[in-house]
């Protein structure tokens, strides 16, 4: 067992502890066993709330998407909507891990999310999660069907939960089993490279960065790319103003406790400097 401590910016801090080693075992996973923990949580805290009732059918079985919320501390007159997602592509579950690590850690040290409303979506492909595949159980790559008019229900879904939210930022966990570093897209408002570099650095704390110029097909610098595959994930096109957009994307090969850190020290990092970019243009 080894442990990754990520440092909070009131001087507290948060714990990891894993085993790097990782199954492969084909057997299914099962959604409320990775949940349980944030159900439980939810079921006391002032704070955290899980939002049930958004089902789809799939190969005969209702599944559902599991939808939470988080509310900050008051920060400000209106909160900042801010979507966390992850579980995209079934066979990368280190975001979901990751999301679930950073809820807990909101529970314990409200502070890190003042001024936010957190609307958070662990698992957004629940037939792959649970068939251990990166497709859906009606084989799409969910990944490739946002605002394309698709058909899939898991999209339909994510795509109502986008529009309704009116989201000022989008940020998206991912794994990438050809990179050796961690790196990111960055999209959508002007900002959105003032957030990603710094989050990038406090990845790097635990994982290097990725720093080849040409990354999953795309060229980068530092660890960014600016370029996007079509349909991925993101706000609806027509949002006005545009929100930031940020894909994060750990390394496979990682220990799994580094991975994690890595991802929850990059989320802290953008709400921190999202929230001071906000109350700096307030003063302008």
């Amino acid at each position: 067992m080894k442990t990754a401590v990520v440092p909070l910016e009131n001087g507290a801090t948060v714990s990891f502890g894993t085993s790097v080693t990782r199954s492969v075992t084909p057997t299914p996973r099962s959604v409320a066993t990775l949940l349980a923990p944030l159900d439980q949580l939810a079921a006391t805290s002032p704070r955290l709330m899980a939002k049930p009732g958004a089902t789809f059918s799939s190969g005969g079985e209702i599944w559902e998407l599991p939808r939470y919320s988080f509310v900050g501390p008051q920060g400000g007159d209106e909160p900042l909507r801010i979507g966390l997602f992850a579980g995209i592509h079934g066979d990368e579950p280190e975001g979901s891990h990751a999301l679930i690590s950073f809820l807990r850690l909101l529970e314990r040290v409200p502070e890190v999310a003042t001024g936010y409303s957190l609307f958070v979506y662990p698992v957004c492909n629940p037939t792959g999660f649970a068939r251990r595949t990166r497709f859906s159980a009606n084989g799409k790559d969910l990944n490739r069907e946002f605002w394309l008019g698709s058909t899939e229900p898991e999209v339909r879904l994510l795509e109502a939960e986008l529009a309704a939210n009116a989201l000022q930022g989008v940020i998206s966990l991912h794994t990438d089993s050809t990179s050796d570093g961690f790196y990111g897209f960055a999209q959508g408002a002007s900002l959105t490279r003032n957030l990603i570099e710094p989050a990038l650095a406090a990845a790097e704390e635990y994982l290097p960065r990725n720093r080849s110029r040409q990354i999953d097909g795309f060229d980068a610098r530092n660890g960014i790319i600016g370029g996007i595959y079509p349909g991925v994930l993101r706000a609806p096109p027509g949002l006005r103003p545009r929100p930031f957009e940020i894909i994060l994307e750990t390394p496979e090969a990682a220990p799994v406790y580094l991975k994690e850190a890595a991802f929850v020290a990059a989320m802290q990092t953008i709400l921190t400097r999202y929230r001071e970019f906000i109350a700096y243009a307030a003063n302008l």
